[in-house]
Protein backbone atom coordinates (compact mmCIF):
# COMPACT_ATOMS: atom_id res chain seq x y z
CA UNK A 1 0.00 0.00 0.00
CA UNK A 2 1.46 3.39 -1.16
CA UNK A 3 1.34 7.04 0.85
CA UNK A 4 -0.31 9.14 -1.90
CA UNK A 5 -0.73 12.39 1.14
CA UNK A 6 1.48 15.37 -0.15
CA UNK A 7 4.04 16.67 1.70
CA UNK A 8 3.59 19.88 3.01
CA UNK A 9 6.09 22.43 2.35
CA UNK A 10 7.66 23.96 5.11
CA UNK A 11 9.13 27.42 4.57
CA UNK A 12 11.40 29.91 5.61
CA UNK A 13 10.74 33.94 4.79
CA UNK A 14 13.49 36.03 3.83
CA UNK A 15 13.79 39.55 3.09
CA UNK A 16 16.00 42.74 2.96
CA UNK A 17 15.66 45.93 4.86
CA UNK A 18 17.20 48.92 2.97
CA UNK A 19 16.72 51.40 5.34
CA UNK A 20 15.71 51.77 8.59
CA UNK A 21 12.17 52.48 9.48
CA UNK A 22 10.54 50.42 6.08
CA UNK A 23 7.90 48.34 5.69
CA UNK A 24 9.78 45.15 5.57
CA UNK A 25 8.54 43.16 8.48
CA UNK A 26 4.93 44.53 7.27
CA UNK A 27 5.55 43.00 4.05
CA UNK A 28 7.25 39.63 5.49
CA UNK A 29 4.19 39.11 7.45
CA UNK A 30 2.05 39.32 4.21
CA UNK A 31 4.42 37.09 2.54
CA UNK A 32 3.73 34.80 5.43
CA UNK A 33 -0.25 35.00 4.59
CA UNK A 34 0.88 34.27 1.20
CA UNK A 35 2.49 31.32 1.87
CA UNK A 36 0.00 29.84 4.54
CA UNK A 37 -2.64 30.59 1.34
CA UNK A 38 -0.55 28.75 -1.15
CA UNK A 39 -0.89 25.38 1.24
CA UNK A 40 2.80 25.96 3.05
CA UNK A 41 3.42 25.86 7.05
CA UNK A 42 6.08 28.96 7.91
CA UNK A 43 8.81 27.47 9.81
CA UNK A 44 10.75 30.36 10.06
CA UNK A 45 12.01 33.84 9.27
CA UNK A 46 15.20 35.88 8.79
CA UNK A 47 15.50 39.46 7.84
CA UNK A 48 19.10 41.35 6.76
CA UNK A 49 19.80 44.90 7.03
CA UNK A 50 21.65 45.84 3.94
CA UNK A 51 22.36 49.35 1.73
CA UNK A 52 20.92 47.13 -0.95
CA UNK A 53 20.42 43.40 -1.83
CA UNK A 54 23.06 41.71 -2.75
CA UNK A 55 23.39 41.52 -6.73
CA UNK A 56 24.49 37.79 -6.90
CA UNK A 57 23.09 36.01 -4.15
CA UNK A 58 20.41 38.60 -2.51
CA UNK A 59 21.90 38.26 1.07
CA UNK A 60 25.55 38.25 2.68
CA UNK A 61 27.57 35.72 3.14
CA UNK A 62 27.21 35.76 6.72
CA UNK A 63 23.28 35.13 6.43
CA UNK A 64 23.58 32.61 4.23
CA UNK A 65 25.30 30.75 6.70
CA UNK A 66 22.85 31.50 9.36
CA UNK A 67 20.02 30.46 6.76
CA UNK A 68 21.68 27.38 6.04
CA UNK A 69 21.88 26.52 9.91
CA UNK A 70 18.00 27.61 10.33
CA UNK A 71 16.63 25.42 7.70
CA UNK A 72 18.45 22.51 8.85
CA UNK A 73 17.07 23.31 12.34
CA UNK A 74 13.28 23.55 11.03
CA UNK A 75 13.45 20.83 8.89
CA UNK A 76 12.53 23.35 5.91
CA UNK A 77 12.11 22.16 2.53
CA UNK A 78 12.11 25.83 1.10
CA UNK A 79 12.98 29.14 0.85
CA UNK A 80 10.55 32.32 -0.24
CA UNK A 81 12.22 35.56 -0.59
CA UNK A 82 10.08 38.87 -0.54
CA UNK A 83 11.71 40.08 -3.66
CA UNK A 84 11.87 39.25 -7.32
CA UNK A 85 15.02 37.59 -7.40
CA UNK A 86 17.53 37.78 -10.70
CA UNK A 87 17.94 34.45 -12.16
CA UNK A 88 21.87 34.54 -11.03
CA UNK A 89 20.34 35.44 -7.66
CA UNK A 90 18.06 32.43 -7.86
CA UNK A 91 20.42 30.11 -9.24
CA UNK A 92 23.33 31.28 -7.12
CA UNK A 93 20.79 31.35 -3.59
CA UNK A 94 20.01 27.65 -4.47
CA UNK A 95 23.48 26.42 -4.98
CA UNK A 96 24.66 27.93 -1.41
CA UNK A 97 21.54 26.21 0.14
CA UNK A 98 21.21 23.52 -1.40
CA UNK A 99 17.80 23.55 -1.42
CA UNK A 100 14.48 24.99 -3.30
CA UNK A 101 14.32 28.72 -3.55
CA UNK A 102 11.44 30.79 -4.98
CA UNK A 103 10.58 34.18 -4.83
CA UNK A 104 7.47 36.75 -4.44
CA UNK A 105 6.91 36.83 -7.57
CA UNK A 106 6.54 32.90 -8.31
CA UNK A 107 4.66 32.56 -5.26
CA UNK A 108 1.66 34.89 -6.10
CA UNK A 109 2.09 33.49 -9.76
CA UNK A 110 1.76 29.86 -8.10
CA UNK A 111 -1.47 31.06 -6.14
CA UNK A 112 -3.30 32.34 -9.16
CA UNK A 113 -2.71 29.10 -10.69
CA UNK A 114 -4.00 27.78 -8.11
CA UNK A 115 -7.55 30.08 -8.08
CA UNK A 116 -7.74 30.02 -12.19
CA UNK A 117 -10.86 28.56 -12.75
CA UNK A 118 -12.81 29.81 -15.91
CA UNK A 119 -10.54 29.85 -19.31
CA UNK A 120 -9.97 33.25 -19.56
CA UNK A 121 -7.79 33.21 -15.95
CA UNK A 122 -6.01 29.99 -17.20
CA UNK A 123 -5.46 31.72 -20.11
CA UNK A 124 -3.86 34.75 -17.98
CA UNK A 125 -1.99 32.79 -15.27
CA UNK A 126 -0.25 30.75 -17.65
CA UNK A 127 0.98 33.76 -19.69
CA UNK A 128 1.93 35.16 -16.73
CA UNK A 129 3.90 32.26 -15.32
CA UNK A 130 5.89 31.78 -18.92
CA UNK A 131 7.37 35.67 -19.30
CA UNK A 132 8.02 35.01 -15.89
CA UNK A 133 9.72 31.89 -16.28
CA UNK A 134 11.25 32.72 -19.69
CA UNK A 135 13.66 35.27 -18.37
CA UNK A 136 14.66 32.19 -15.69
CA UNK A 137 15.08 29.56 -17.43
CA UNK A 138 19.19 29.05 -16.18
CA UNK A 139 18.08 30.50 -12.99
CA UNK A 140 15.59 27.60 -11.69
CA UNK A 141 17.87 25.14 -11.09
CA UNK A 142 17.54 21.67 -9.78
CA UNK A 143 14.07 23.02 -8.36
CA UNK A 144 12.50 22.43 -12.10
CA UNK A 145 12.70 18.82 -12.17
CA UNK A 146 11.40 18.32 -8.15
CA UNK A 147 7.50 17.75 -7.58
CA UNK A 148 7.78 19.84 -4.80
CA UNK A 149 4.43 20.40 -2.18
CA UNK A 150 2.42 23.02 -5.33
CA UNK A 151 4.21 25.91 -4.04
CA UNK A 152 5.96 27.75 -6.98
CA UNK A 153 5.03 24.04 -9.26
CA UNK A 154 1.25 24.83 -9.81
CA UNK A 155 -0.91 25.53 -13.26
CA UNK A 156 0.40 24.72 -16.79
CA UNK A 157 3.71 26.51 -16.63
CA UNK A 158 6.15 24.49 -14.99
CA UNK A 159 5.49 21.74 -17.91
CA UNK A 160 6.71 24.41 -20.62
CA UNK A 161 10.16 24.79 -18.14
CA UNK A 162 12.15 21.66 -19.60
CA UNK A 163 11.35 22.36 -23.41
CA UNK A 164 13.51 25.13 -25.37
CA UNK A 165 12.88 29.05 -25.70
CA UNK A 166 11.22 28.78 -29.20
CA UNK A 167 8.66 26.60 -28.12
CA UNK A 168 7.68 28.60 -25.18
CA UNK A 169 7.77 32.03 -27.56
CA UNK A 170 5.06 29.83 -29.63
CA UNK A 171 2.67 29.26 -26.95
CA UNK A 172 3.25 32.48 -25.62
CA UNK A 173 2.43 34.37 -28.87
CA UNK A 174 -0.55 31.83 -28.85
CA UNK A 175 -1.75 32.59 -25.52
CA UNK A 176 -1.39 35.83 -26.50
CA UNK A 177 -4.04 35.61 -29.56
CA UNK A 178 -6.77 33.70 -27.59
CA UNK A 179 -6.72 36.83 -24.71
CA UNK A 180 -7.12 39.30 -27.51
CA UNK A 181 -10.02 37.51 -28.41
CA UNK A 182 -11.18 37.84 -24.99
CA UNK A 183 -10.17 41.64 -24.68
CA UNK A 184 -12.18 42.00 -27.83
CA UNK A 185 -15.30 40.71 -26.06
CA UNK A 186 -14.79 42.75 -23.36
CA UNK A 187 -14.91 45.62 -25.71
CA UNK A 188 -18.00 44.73 -27.20
CA UNK A 189 -19.61 44.08 -23.59
CA UNK A 190 -18.36 47.78 -22.86
CA UNK A 191 -19.63 49.51 -26.25
CA UNK A 192 -23.40 47.52 -25.77
CA UNK A 193 -23.49 48.91 -21.70
CA UNK A 194 -22.37 53.04 -23.22
CA UNK A 195 -24.88 52.52 -25.81
CA UNK A 196 -27.84 51.45 -23.25
CA UNK A 197 -26.47 54.39 -20.92
CA UNK A 198 -25.78 52.08 -18.19
CA UNK A 199 -23.31 53.67 -15.60
CA UNK A 200 -20.59 51.32 -14.05
CA UNK A 201 -19.21 51.28 -10.82
CA UNK A 202 -15.54 49.06 -10.30
CA UNK A 203 -15.14 47.32 -7.09
CA UNK A 204 -11.15 48.30 -6.23
CA UNK A 205 -9.35 47.26 -3.27
CA UNK A 206 -6.51 45.90 -1.66
CA UNK A 207 -6.99 41.81 -1.61
CA UNK A 208 -8.99 40.57 1.28
CA UNK A 209 -10.47 43.77 1.72
CA UNK A 210 -14.05 42.28 1.67
CA UNK A 211 -14.80 43.17 -2.32
CA UNK A 212 -16.79 39.96 -2.80
CA UNK A 213 -19.04 40.15 -0.15
CA UNK A 214 -19.60 43.73 -0.39
CA UNK A 215 -20.63 42.66 -3.94
CA UNK A 216 -22.94 39.87 -2.49
CA UNK A 217 -24.65 41.49 0.29
CA UNK A 218 -25.98 44.56 -2.47
CA UNK A 219 -26.64 42.47 -5.85
CA UNK A 220 -27.05 38.71 -4.19
CA UNK A 221 -24.32 37.39 -7.14
CA UNK A 222 -22.90 34.30 -5.18
CA UNK A 223 -19.30 35.10 -5.51
CA UNK A 224 -16.92 32.83 -3.28
CA UNK A 225 -16.18 34.64 -0.05
CA UNK A 226 -13.04 33.47 1.91
CA UNK A 227 -10.93 35.46 4.32
CA UNK A 228 -8.09 34.63 2.46
CA UNK A 229 -5.67 36.65 -0.35
CA UNK A 230 -7.20 36.30 -3.58
CA UNK A 231 -10.03 34.40 -3.00
CA UNK A 232 -11.12 35.49 -6.64
CA UNK A 233 -9.85 36.79 -9.88
CA UNK A 234 -12.79 36.62 -12.65
CA UNK A 235 -14.35 39.87 -12.23
CA UNK A 236 -18.26 39.53 -11.64
CA UNK A 237 -20.56 41.78 -12.91
CA UNK A 238 -24.36 42.76 -11.61
CA UNK A 239 -27.27 44.89 -11.73
CA UNK A 240 -28.33 47.07 -8.31
CA UNK A 241 -31.07 48.56 -8.24
CA UNK A 242 -31.08 52.20 -6.54
CA UNK A 243 -34.33 53.95 -5.31
CA UNK A 244 -36.77 55.18 -8.10
CA UNK A 245 -35.47 52.51 -10.48
CA UNK A 246 -32.25 54.00 -11.19
CA UNK A 247 -30.00 50.86 -11.92
CA UNK A 248 -26.01 51.04 -11.90
CA UNK A 249 -23.84 47.82 -13.07
CA UNK A 250 -21.23 46.84 -9.62
CA UNK A 251 -17.75 45.23 -11.33
CA UNK A 252 -15.67 43.25 -9.09
CA UNK A 253 -12.34 43.18 -9.70
CA UNK A 254 -9.03 41.33 -8.75
CA UNK A 255 -7.38 42.66 -5.62
CA UNK A 256 -4.32 44.40 -5.30
CA UNK A 257 -0.86 43.33 -3.50
CA UNK A 258 2.40 45.28 -2.50
CA UNK A 259 4.62 44.08 -5.23
CA UNK A 260 1.87 43.17 -7.49
CA UNK A 261 3.78 40.98 -10.03
CA UNK A 262 4.42 43.00 -13.53
CA UNK A 263 4.11 40.08 -15.73
CA UNK A 264 0.61 39.59 -13.75
CA UNK A 265 -0.76 43.73 -14.18
CA UNK A 266 0.67 42.64 -18.21
CA UNK A 267 -1.59 39.23 -18.33
CA UNK A 268 -4.62 40.07 -16.45
CA UNK A 269 -4.66 44.00 -18.15
CA UNK A 270 -8.35 43.21 -19.39
CA UNK A 271 -9.49 42.17 -16.08
CA UNK A 272 -7.39 44.83 -14.44
CA UNK A 273 -9.13 47.52 -16.88
CA UNK A 274 -12.61 46.68 -15.63
CA UNK A 275 -11.75 50.30 -13.57
CA UNK A 276 -10.43 52.26 -16.20
CA UNK A 277 -13.85 52.15 -17.90
CA UNK A 278 -16.17 52.58 -15.24
CA UNK A 279 -18.34 55.52 -14.31
CA UNK A 280 -17.11 55.72 -10.14
CA UNK A 281 -14.48 53.87 -8.32
CA UNK A 282 -15.46 52.00 -5.07
CA UNK A 283 -12.59 52.17 -3.20
CA UNK A 284 -12.78 49.10 -0.66
CA UNK A 285 -10.41 49.31 2.75
CA UNK A 286 -9.77 46.77 5.62
CA UNK A 287 -9.90 49.16 8.25
CA UNK A 288 -9.33 46.65 10.42
CA UNK A 289 -5.64 45.71 9.38
CA UNK A 290 -3.15 48.07 10.83
CA UNK A 291 -1.33 48.90 7.79
CA UNK A 292 -5.14 50.10 6.01
CA UNK A 293 -3.20 53.50 5.10
CA UNK A 294 -0.30 51.79 3.43
CA UNK A 295 -2.76 49.58 1.71
CA UNK A 296 -4.62 52.23 0.20
CA UNK A 297 -1.33 53.78 -1.31
CA UNK A 298 -0.74 50.60 -2.93
CA UNK A 299 -4.46 50.89 -4.53
CA UNK A 300 -3.49 54.08 -5.65
CA UNK A 301 -0.36 53.88 -6.62
CA UNK A 302 -1.64 50.44 -8.97
CA UNK A 303 -4.48 52.50 -10.01
CA UNK A 304 -2.01 54.68 -12.06
CA UNK A 305 -0.12 52.68 -13.39
CA UNK A 306 -3.09 51.19 -14.99
CA UNK A 307 -4.42 55.11 -16.09
CA UNK A 308 -7.16 55.34 -13.72
CA UNK A 309 -7.45 58.98 -13.50
CA UNK A 310 -9.78 61.75 -13.00
CA UNK A 311 -12.51 59.34 -11.71
CA UNK A 312 -15.34 59.84 -9.63
CA UNK A 313 -14.31 57.90 -6.00
CA UNK A 314 -16.08 56.67 -3.30
CA UNK A 315 -14.14 54.95 -0.52
CA UNK A 316 -15.53 52.35 1.69
CA UNK A 317 -13.59 51.76 5.23
CA UNK A 318 -15.07 48.20 5.59
CA UNK A 319 -15.43 45.58 8.89
CA UNK A 320 -16.26 48.61 11.24
CA UNK A 321 -17.78 45.98 12.81
CA UNK A 322 -14.41 44.64 14.32
CA UNK A 323 -12.96 48.11 15.66
CA UNK A 324 -13.43 48.30 19.09
CA UNK A 325 -12.99 52.39 19.54
CA UNK A 326 -13.79 55.57 17.70
CA UNK A 327 -10.26 55.23 15.43
CA UNK A 328 -10.83 57.89 12.39
CA UNK A 329 -10.54 57.25 9.01
CA UNK A 330 -10.67 59.22 5.74
CA UNK A 331 -9.80 59.60 2.11
CA UNK A 332 -8.74 63.13 0.91
CA UNK A 333 -8.65 61.81 -2.51
CA UNK A 334 -12.14 60.34 -2.64
CA UNK A 335 -14.94 62.55 -3.71
CA UNK A 336 -17.13 60.75 -0.39
CA UNK A 337 -15.93 58.18 2.68
CA UNK A 338 -18.01 56.16 4.33
CA UNK A 339 -17.53 53.93 7.34
CA UNK A 340 -19.50 50.25 6.82
CA UNK A 341 -19.92 46.59 7.48
CA UNK A 342 -20.18 44.45 4.22
CA UNK A 343 -20.66 41.60 6.77
CA UNK A 344 -22.99 43.27 8.91
CA UNK A 345 -25.07 45.71 6.23
CA UNK A 346 -23.87 48.84 8.55
CA UNK A 347 -23.63 51.92 6.09
CA UNK A 348 -24.94 50.66 3.16
CA UNK A 349 -27.92 52.24 2.63
CA UNK A 350 -25.80 55.44 3.18
CA UNK A 351 -23.70 54.01 0.60
CA UNK A 352 -26.70 53.57 -1.82
CA UNK A 353 -27.51 57.30 -1.79
CA UNK A 354 -23.93 58.33 -2.28
CA UNK A 355 -24.14 56.43 -5.60
CA UNK A 356 -27.53 58.22 -6.40
CA UNK A 357 -26.27 61.47 -5.63
CA UNK A 358 -23.38 61.02 -8.13
CA UNK A 359 -25.61 59.29 -10.95
CA UNK A 360 -27.34 62.16 -10.62
CA UNK A 361 -24.74 64.59 -11.13
CA UNK A 362 -24.17 63.16 -14.59
CA UNK A 363 -27.74 63.96 -15.76
CA UNK A 364 -30.04 67.03 -16.03
CA UNK A 365 -32.87 67.74 -15.32
CA UNK A 366 -36.08 67.18 -18.29
CA UNK A 367 -39.63 68.97 -17.76
CA UNK A 368 -41.48 67.98 -21.05
CA UNK A 369 -44.84 67.38 -22.18
CA UNK A 370 -44.36 63.88 -24.47
CA UNK A 371 -47.29 63.79 -26.79
CA UNK A 372 -49.41 60.26 -26.49
CA UNK A 373 -48.11 59.03 -29.62
CA UNK A 374 -44.64 59.74 -28.39
CA UNK A 375 -45.14 57.74 -24.88
CA UNK A 376 -42.75 55.11 -25.52
CA UNK A 377 -39.97 57.68 -24.86
CA UNK A 378 -41.28 57.63 -21.70
CA UNK A 379 -40.39 54.19 -20.90
CA UNK A 380 -36.55 55.07 -22.06
CA UNK A 381 -36.75 57.52 -18.90
CA UNK A 382 -37.83 55.08 -16.81
CA UNK A 383 -34.99 52.77 -18.02
CA UNK A 384 -32.20 54.96 -18.12
CA UNK A 385 -33.12 58.10 -16.06
CA UNK A 386 -34.70 58.39 -12.64
CA UNK A 387 -38.60 59.60 -13.24
CA UNK A 388 -39.76 62.30 -10.45
CA UNK A 389 -42.90 62.96 -11.80
CA UNK A 390 -45.13 61.57 -14.45
CA UNK A 391 -49.02 63.93 -14.86
CA UNK A 392 -51.30 62.40 -17.70
CA UNK A 393 -53.05 65.97 -19.41
CA UNK A 394 -55.10 66.62 -22.17
CA UNK A 395 -52.67 67.59 -24.57
CA UNK A 396 -50.13 64.79 -23.59
CA UNK A 397 -47.90 63.40 -20.67
CA UNK A 398 -46.04 65.71 -18.37
CA UNK A 399 -42.87 64.34 -17.31
CA UNK A 400 -40.04 65.75 -14.51
CA UNK A 401 -37.05 63.40 -14.46
CA UNK A 402 -33.41 63.12 -14.12
CA UNK A 403 -31.97 61.98 -17.63
CA UNK A 404 -28.67 60.95 -19.29
CA UNK A 405 -27.04 64.25 -21.53
CA UNK A 406 -26.57 61.61 -24.00
CA UNK A 407 -30.64 60.99 -23.86
CA UNK A 408 -31.67 64.36 -24.30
Amino acid sequence: MYDTEKIKERVILVAVSEREGDDTEHSLAELAELARTAGAEVAGTLIQNLDRAHPGTYLGSGKIEELKDLIWETDATGVICDDELKPIQMKNLEEALDTKVMDRTLLILDIFAGRAATSEEKIQVELAQLRYRMTRLTGFGRSMSRLGGGIGTRGPGEKKLETDRRVIRDRISHLKQELKDVVRHRDLTREQRMKNHTKVAAIVGYTNAGKSTLLNVLTDAGVLEEDQLFATLDPTTRMLELSNRQQILLTDTVGFIRKLPHHLVDAFRSTLEEAKYADIIVHVVDSSNPQWDEQMHVVYQTLRELGVTDKKIVTLFNKCDRLTGDETFQDFRADSSLRISARTGEGLDAFKEVLEELLREDKVLLRHTFPYDRAGEIQRIRKYGELLQEEYREDGIYVEAYVPVDLM
